[in-house]
């Protein structure tokens, strides 16, 4: 799980910019140079599949954002958040259901964690090609649970995953 920070100067627009899920990987892949050097600042944060499994997904989300932030060069004035819940950062902000949709700085971050976290499910492939991680992504295509019910999980998998876990 990637979860990405993005602040961006006042005044920012790009027309071009938008929720992630919007934008094929090409345009997503385009837009990080633009984002990383209008942003001033910008980071990403992971979440493992052992703390994933650990504390589950919500909870290591929330995590992920908290050390994004943290990992930003200065703390930022205000967050806002994508979804319906604050991470415990130390900065006021809000949740914005549907921000990567409709706020700049939320739809860079979702473009800047999708793209990431695409180059580490591709790395992911290349150490185990059977899953098919390039082409799913990590999501359960039936090609992967397919794979998973043949071979069984790789260290990767999530245990807490239904698939994995039965």
């Amino acid at each position: 799980m990637v979860a990405a920070v993005v602040i961006f100067p006042a005044g920012f627009t790009d027309p071009r910019i938008n929720d992630s899920k919007r934008l094929d990987a090409r345009r997503r892949e385009e837009l990080v140079p633009v984002i990383t050097g209008a942003a001033v600042s910008w980071a990403l944060a992971e979440s493992s599949e052992t703390e994933i499994d650990a504390v589950n997904i919500l909870q290591a989300t929330l995590r992920a954002m908290e050390r994004a932030v943290a990992s930003l060069q200065g703390p930022p004035d205000y967050v806002l958040v994508d979804g319906s819940i604050m991470p415990g950062v130390l900065v006021p902000g809000e949740p914005v259901v549907g921000g990567d949709g409709r706020v700049a700085c939320i739809a860079a971050a979702s473009i800047l964690a999708k793209v990431h976290r695409d180059r580490l499910m591709q790395a992911h492939h290349e150490r185990w090609p059977v899953y098919g991680f390039d082409r799913n992504k990590g999501y359960g295509t039936p090609t992967h649970l397919a794979a998973l019910a043949e071979r069984g999980p790789c260290p990767i998998h999530r245990r807490s995953f239904r698939p994995v876990r039965s």
